[in-house]
Parts: C-alpha cells; structure tokens; sequence
C-alpha cells in the first residue's frame, strides 16, 4: 500500500530520522510507538502529505485515500457537528453544509436569490452523490453518539475528539492516520472508539500511549527509535518482550564495543609500536571504530522521577458525610459520602462532564457542599495535578515556572540548581529556557510532573496525570506511585493505569450517584457485574416463584416429610439470600481485599456454596410443588 524509504528529517537542528524506511501493508493494524520528540507525529505526517522529507521518497498507490487525525484540535467555535464532520467529504461536504445553512432561514428577504442557489445546490449534489454523503455523516454521526446540532466549540475536549474522528472517518479513507485518538476521552468513549476501529476496513496507523487500547488493536507494533524505524511485526505484549530482550543484548554489545575502543586507545598511547608500518591497519580500525562511537545516537534517558517524603498525616485524611452538589439544576454529586485514610490510593472513574473534577474540589474544600459535612485530616500537604494546566504560565520560561525567577530549589532537603532540577525531567538546558507554549503535549505534562514533585506532600492529587506521556515515562510514574507512602487521589481514564495504582474507585453511576469499590478498573467492572448478576437472579426468582394450585383434583398427595420440606424451604432460601447479601457487602467493602489471601479466598468460597444451595433448593422447592398440583 506504502512503502517509506531511506527518509531524512530535520527540525530546528535536530535530526529525526535518519534513513528510515518502511513498508506498510493493506489491512495492517500499525501502533507507532517511541519516546516523546522521537517525531512520531512527524512521521504521520509525512505519510499524510502535508509535510515533505528533506530526502528519501514515500511512494504509494495513486488511488490511495488518507484520512488523518491531527493531535491538536481546531477552535471552531461558530460550526456545528454535522458541518465539522461533513467538512471530511470534501467539495461535496461544503455543499450538503451550504444546502442545510440556506434551507434552514426563516428570513423572508432574497428568497428569489436563495430559491435558485438552493436549486444550484441539490443540482450539484445530485450530480456528486450528495445525499449518499449526507447519509454517510448522519450514520457516523449516530455511530459514535453524537448531535449534529451541537455546537463543536462548547463541546469537551473528549467530545471534539470523537466529532474530528467522524470527519476523518467520514470520506471512507483506505489508510487511516490518527495521532492520539483517544485523547481526553472518557473510558466509555475509548471503548467506542475501539469497536469502530476493529471493524473498520481501513489500513490502521495510530499513535497511542493508551496501553490497553494498543493492546486490543494493533496487530503490528512500529517503533521510532533514534531515528530509525523498526518494525516487530507483532502485538503489543510480545512486543515489550522482544524490545526488552533486544535493549539487554544492545547494551552487552555496546560494553564489548567501548571495551574494544578503550583497549586500543590504550595501544595507541603507547607511542613507538603504534607508529610502525606493521601497524598502520590497526590505526586505520581505531579510527573506524572512533567514528562510529561517535555516530552512536543514546536512547533518549529516563525521567529521575522521586516523591519527595512528608510528615506523616493524621489516620484520617479527609471524611466526606451525605455531600451534595448542584449546579444549573444538574446534580454532579448527591448523598454522598466516604472516608479515606493515610496511605489510601482512591481512583476516580466516570464519563466525561459528570463531575470529577468538581469531587475532588468538594472533598480538598475548595467547593462548598449544599448539603453534608467535609472534613480535612491533621497535618495534610498536598500537591495538585491540573489537567487544565492552569498553574502554568504559557509566556514564562519553564524554568521561570518551576522556579519562579529563582535559580536555586530546595528539593527533598538538598538545594538544587533549577536547570540540574529539569535535566532529571529530560529537559536539556535550552528548552528550559523555552517558553511553555513551544512545548509538545508531553513535554507540558513532564513539566507538571516535575513542579509537582518540587517539594514534599503526602497527599497527591492527580487530575488526569496520563495524557501525552510516553509509555516509559508512564510506566515510572507507576512504579513511583506504588512505591508511595501517602495518600493520592487519582482521576485517569487510562484502564490499566488504574489497576496498577489504586486500591479503590469511587465510580459515577448517574444523577450525581457516586459508587465506592475495592480494587481498579477491572475489580469495579466484576464486582459491579456480579452484584448486577444477583439482582437479576432474585428478580427472576420472584417472578417465577412456585407454581400455584390450579384447582383441578390431585392424583397423590404429598408424603408427610415431603410436605414438611416443602412447608420449611421459604424460610431456608430466605436465609440463605440473606447470608449471600451479606458475603456480597463484605466483598464490597473498601478494605476487603487489603485483608489475609485466605480470609479472601474463604468469603469467596462461601459465596459459591451459598449460591449452590439456592439454586438447589428452589430447584427442590419447584419441584415438590409441582408435584403436590399434578392432577
């Protein structure tokens, strides 16, 4: 379908890639991966057309239609959904947009004038198959539960995602060019976007640092990597085990390299033997070998990532009793209420716009419940990610912003230089002083990272920590959140991340109900299917029920023992029902899976045999009445 070859590209002094080559097949599922700046975006691109490579060719089929999904996302403000996705179809797309604007007045004046251009209109679109396209729109539209009426500018940054998805989709591309796609969605909308990508005929090339999200649609896994391009031509998982395998055996060869270099740069020191006839080969290989040290480009390092200590908090750090809030007649929390301790790790689960950012200001005190009580712990030092990145100032340095005109940090009890502070965030000296609008997605949430983990805290609040980081950059802040000892407040929509780091969700289930569950992602979907699952059941339960006389004459009666079952088997399931709610509010409790392996595995074992034995028992009790009304 494409074949990239031998591409040379430079920005601002800085070589991106460097004879990168690639071939690219129908039907492929492509996930580019690589550090951020590798030039991944670039490489999109460069594949789109709208940028052209200093050397090298991009060759491909002449037919071949693109669609590409830029990472920014436009203003807008004054088109509607149906114009911003119909604007995909080209030509055509402004015309179905100019027809639904003239067909739309009410004003009475230049209707001769607007009577023909209307005519003019669905002359062209007939002629162009217009209404084929307008059907195309609407079932995109619909496809990814978007309304065509809605203004595109006071939509959410997930939703402008979704409605620039459905303009790229919306022309049938054959190759499919999409740079973070999933970007500011909700877990809802990610999941969406996932199934229409899976059934879409399209060639696929994506970047993503949505783990799960690669996982579940690459089929081939493309790395930008110092400039070069290479391609493991397998799934995500088996990628990193490959890349792992590969970086081991890369750094033994460069140590049995620079060992090589050393050994005969040590012969050459020593002078009069170096310089015989005899020897002028070896020469000429030491200077080959400098030349290729010298060539060797470093795998980009990785973040010195530390949480500063604090002193420890009160037990209890915040304790929320029946909190509501409303607002413009919405409800955004209702009757709430929990209680987090020293050293929790609380996830915060839910679809754009429901009000997770407005929680976290309840529960920090920065909002006012209309109803309730909140109450801070003792001794709290927080520290605030801000997704909306409001605590950076775009037209100061990012130095000025870690600093604040200062040149010296006092960072974990040691006083630091700012500019050493920002190299352990990867941010070389000239781009610490570059002004933060010059900066990448990633490069902004490093910098964020890095005035977050400034000074001590043992409350961390992270307002969607995850968008625009690197895989590697994103798997260190894991690791790092793991490893803390505080108490941190986690809203993220990425899946795994979740079950990583939290041990509990609070999860938004409609009209400001909010859910507490043990455990990350994967626990609350179980644990919400299960006790959905038990509702089921009793409801089928209650509704079947024993089957009643129907009056006609029995042919037998029911022994004595029989009858006296039948008679006690209500009280027996009512019983049982009532252990089996029991086992499942024990399961539900926050601190449930922080206790012993085999206390755990116990209440899970009970539950199973309570279940049996209602099944049995309404089983037996089904049948003996059926029996006692056989006539």
């Amino acid at each position: 379908m494409l074949s990239v070859k031998d591409i040379h590209i430079t920005f601002g002094g800085r070589s991106l890639m460097a004879g990168a080559s690639l071939q690219i097949q129908a039907g492929d599922r492509i996930c580019l991966v690589g550090r951020n700046g590798s030039g991944k975006s670039t490489l999109l691109k460069l594949l789109a057309g709208d940028i052209v490579p200093d050397s090298g060719s991009i060759t491909g089929r002449r037919s071949l239609k693109a669609g590409y999904l830029p990472q920014a996302v436009p203003a807008g403000d004054q088109a509607t959904v149906f114009e911003m996705v119909a604007q995909g179809a080209g030509k055509t797309g402004r015309n179905l947009i100019e027809h639904r604007r003239l067909t739309s007045r009410s004003d009475p004046e230049g209707t001769t004038a607007g009577t023909r251009a209307v005519a003019h209109l669905v002359q062209q679109l007939e002629s162009t198959a217009g209404w084929e396209c307008q059907h195309q729109v609407e079932k995109i539209l619909s496809a990814l539960h978007l309304e065509p009426a809605d203004l595109f500018g006071h939509l959410s940054a997930g939703l402008k995602r979704r409605v620039l998805l459905g303009r790229t989709l919306v022309n049938s591309p054959d190759l499919l060019l999409l740079d973070e796609p999933t970007n500011h969605m909700d877990i809802p909308s990610i999941q969406l976007i996932e199934n229409i990508l899976a059934k879409t005929a399209a060639t696929l090339i994506f970047v993503s640092h949505d783990r799960r999200f690669t996982r579940n649609l690459a089929t081939r896994i493309v790395e930008l990597d110092r400039g070069q391009l290479r391609d493991w031509n397998c799934g995500y998982a088996e990628f990193l085990r490959r890349r792992e395998k590969l970086l081991d055996e890369e750094v033994q060869q460069q140590q049995k390299f620079d060992r090589k270099l050393a050994k005969e740069e040590a012969w050459l020191r020593q002078g009069l033997k170096a310089r015989r006839t005899r020897n002028e080969g070896r020469v000429r290989a030491l200077e080959k070998l400098r030349k290729l040290r010298a060539a060797r480009r470093e795998r980009i390092g990785q973040l010195n990532l530390k949480v500063p200590d604090a002193v420890l908090s009160g037990k209890i750090v915040f304790d929320v009793q029946r909190a509501e809030y409303r607002y413009g007649g919405q409800w955004y929390v209702r009757d709430f209420s929990t209680t987090i301790l020293r050293g929790d790790k609380v996830g915060i689960i839910g679809p754009n716009g429901c009000g997770k950012t407005t929680l976290l200001g309840l529960i920090l005190g920065r909002l006012d419940p209309g109803k309730g009580r909140v109450r801070q712990g003792t001794k709290v030092e927080l520290a605030y990610f801000d997704q909306l990145r409001e605590q950076l100032d775009p037209d100061k340095t990012v130095q000025d912003n870690i600093g604040d005109g200062n040149e010296i940090l006092t960072v974990g009890g040691r006083r630091r230089h700012v500019i050493g502070y920002l190299k352990d965030f990867l941010f070389s000296p000239d781009r610490a002083r570059s002004p933060v609008r010059t900066l990448s997605g990633g490069e902004v949430n490093r910098l964020l990272l890095a005035r977050l983990f400034a000074r001590p805290a043992n409350v961390l609040v992270l307002d969607e920590p995850t968008n625009d980081l690197d895989a590697e950059t994103l798997e260190l802040l894991e690791e790092r959140l793991i490893e803390y000892t505080g108490t941190l407040l986690l809203v993220s929509h990425d899946r795994d991340f979740l079950n990583n780091v939290v041990t509990s969700t609070l999860v938004f289930e409609g009209e400001g109900r909010i859910c507490e569950y043990a455990g990350g992602y994967d626990d609350w979907r179980q644990q919400s299917k299960a006790a959905r699952e038990a509702v089921d059941r009793r409801a089928a339960r209650k509704t079947k029920g024993p089957r009643k006389a129907t009056g006609r004459p029995r042919k037998k009666k029911l022994g004595y023992n029989e009858q006296r079952e039948l008679d006690t088997l209500p009280g027996k399931i009512e019983n049982l029902e009532a252990e089996q709610q029991n086992l499942y509010a024990q399961m539900l409790a926050p601190d449930f899976y922080t206790r012993e392996g085999t206390v755990i595995a116990q209440t899970k074992k009970r539950l199973e045999v309570i279940e049996a034995h209602i099944d049995q028992a309404y089983a037996r009790w089904e049948e003996l009445q059926t029996f006692s009304e056989t006539a």
